[in-house]
């Protein structure tokens, strides 16, 4: 009688706590939703260390073809920058394709209108966001490994059979029969069936455990899929009919699965049916054997599970495009057109605090010139990065924004290759002879960002190569918007580039900039005088007036 009170407590205890536990994730969800509904444009706070960069990445190594933004034109950008300041997914599979998007921009003006439509859809309706964002909330991620990182390790366990289970399980049913034919020898043999199943259990289940965390993964992924198509939102009715085809495919895999995905699975729990699946695992391998089963429909069905997630993944960047555009009012939808031509007023930096916004209507290349620090390389930036978002989420931080399609390379901050032994000038003129081999490359033109060229050589050779190398940056299919201290290549090239300039004033030794863009080259020189406002020794800075002076009189060097 004692027992049967105290496991009633018990019991009830347990009651207890999971209505509680059930009452406080309810309560948690709420709140959650009411944070997507008040805090929509607002950048949710997220950590992003080096590994976590490079499992973002997974997804768009696995799908990259054609044209691709690629390493030095990303670096140059600081395109990680602007890819967390738009990072406003719920989702592994979001996250990865927002920056699948911004490495492969696009040429496909219908795909672009896709996309605007689900945007809009999803600002101008959010209850339907709400929704779509708790579930992928819930599908969440996959911690410092892409879920494609798991896919590829489950080929790493090669081809496995469950036969060697299957025979262990008949063994067991054997030495149950002999039981009843030879009592003392049927427990024998049952005792060794078990201890040979249980040392054989714990051995493969430490082999497996560790590929576990890809079929929770893409669990979370089926259940999550069903859900969306249960909301039938009518924006998405392709989209839910590409998943329903994928769903009916997991069907096996989903069946029995408990077996190997329940949480109390071998965790020492005090529930007393996980003890006895627990018993019946070890014994059976039961969850061993449904392993197998799941690799081979995993295997099998790959290509379900990349289009599944490449569908929710899209949706949930669609969403996160919609939010970036609420978090940043000044932006403008990009017009296109079939010419070689940029025109854009108010167009700013995405990472500037308080940008200076410039305007730009061009049709072909262009030189600026300036001192340091005056505007050129960030111009440079903010025009690369907005063409890039133009075409990979069809967004741009201007007032308005119209030009071609094009391919966007750069050769900007470039480094000394320590590592591969290359001087600084080696690393400049790889960087733009992959500029000049892309150029010939069939496709959509060529808009290069080039910043001081060839900055790593002496200066009669430097002035010589630049010239000819930006000769060759311009064309039909090529617009090149370059950047240089050196005046006497506005005046080699001024045929073939539109001269601009940036300017600052000195005054009472001080420096101001205002950062717009002014037409024509750079009239003053201006980089002595900073040496005398930053407290240089006056000889100094008389002595190097003296001789560029005398260098613009005569021609040499004194």
């Amino acid at each position: 009688m004692e027992n049967l009170v105290f496991a009633a407590v018990l019991l009830f205890i347990i009651l207890i706590l999971g209505i509680k536990e059930s009452i406080h994730s309810k309560e948690k969800e709420k709140d959650f939703v009411k944070r997507l509904y008040s805090e929509y444009g607002v950048l949710p706070q997220k950590e992003y260390k080096s590994e976590r960069f490079e499992s973002i990445s997974h997804y768009y190594e696995k799908h990259r073809t054609g044209f691709h933004i690629d390493d030095i034109t990303w670096n140059d950008l600081n395109m990680d920058a602007v890819f967390m300041q738009m990072n406003y997914t719920m989702s592994a599979a979001g996250e990865e394709f927002l920056y699948y998007m911004l490495r492969t921009p696009s040429f496909d003006r219908k795909e672009m209108e896709k996309q605007e439509e689900l945007i809009a859809f999803f600002r101008n309706n959010p209850d339907e966001r709400v929704a779509c964002q708790v579930l992928f909330a819930k599908l969440g991620g996959t911690g410092k490994f892409s879920i494609y990182d798991y896919l590829d390790y489950l080929n790493e366990l090669g081809e496995r059979s469950n036969r060697a289970h299957y025979i262990s399980l008949i063994l067991v049913l054997i030495s149950i029969g002999v039981l009843f034919v030879n009592l003392p020898v049927g427990l024998l043999l049952m005792l060794c069936v078990f201890v040979s199943n249980v040392l054989s259990y714990f051995k493969i289940k430490g082999e497996i455990d560790p590929y576990v965390t890809s079929f929770a993964y893409i669990f979370r992924l089926l259940n999550m899929t069903d859900k969306l198509e249960e909301k039938n939102i009518t924006a998405l009715s392709e989209e839910n009919k590409i998943l329903s085809e994928s769903l009916k495919k997991f069907t096996k895999f989903k069946r029995g699965s408990f077996l190997l995905m329940s949480p109390g699975r071998m965790t020492a729990s005090s529930n007393l049916i996980d003890i006895i699946l627990d018993y019946l695992r070890m014994v059976f391998h039961l969850d061993l054997i449904k392993f197998n089963q799941m690799l081979k429909e995993v295997r099998e069905h790959t290509s379900d599970i990349d289009q599944m997630l490449t569908i929710v993944g899209r949706i949930d960047a669609m969403i996160a495009i919609g939010a970036y555009r609420e978090g940043n009012p000044d932006h403008c939808i990009p017009e296109f057109s079939e010419k070689l031509v940029i025109n854009a007023v108010n167009l700013y930096h995405p990472l500037i605090e308080s940008p200076v916004k410039n305007d730009i209507d061009e049709n072909g290349s262009i030189l600026i010139t300036g001192s340091n620090a005056s505007g050129k390389s960030t111009f440079l930036k903010t025009v690369a990065i907005n063409v890039i978002l133009a075409q990979a989420i069809h967004t741009c931080m201007a007032d308005s924004y119209k030009a071609g399609m094009f391919r966007v390379c750069s050769s900007m901050t470039l480094r000394d290759d320590i590592q591969g032994g290359d001087s600084y000038y080696m690393v400049e003129i790889k960087a733009l002879k992959r500029i000049l081999d892309e150029r010939k490359k069939e496709g959509a033109p060529v808009l290069c960002f080039v910043d001081e060229v060839l900055r790593g050589t002496n200066t009669v050779e430097r002035i010589a190569a630049s010239a000819q190398i930006l000769k060759s940056l311009r064309g039909k299919n090529t617009i090149c918007f370059a950047a240089t201290h050196d005046i006497e290549l506005t005046h080699i090239l001024e045929d073939i580039y539109t001269n601009y300039h940036f300017e600052e004033e000195i005054e009472e030794n001080d420096i101001s900039f205002s950062y717009k863009i002014m037409s024509g080259r750079a009239s003053t020189r201006n980089a002595i005088k900073l040496l005398g406002i930053m407290g240089y020794d006056d000889m100094i800075v008389k002595d190097a007036e003296k001789m560029a002076a005398d260098f613009l009189e005569k021609g040499s060097w004194t």
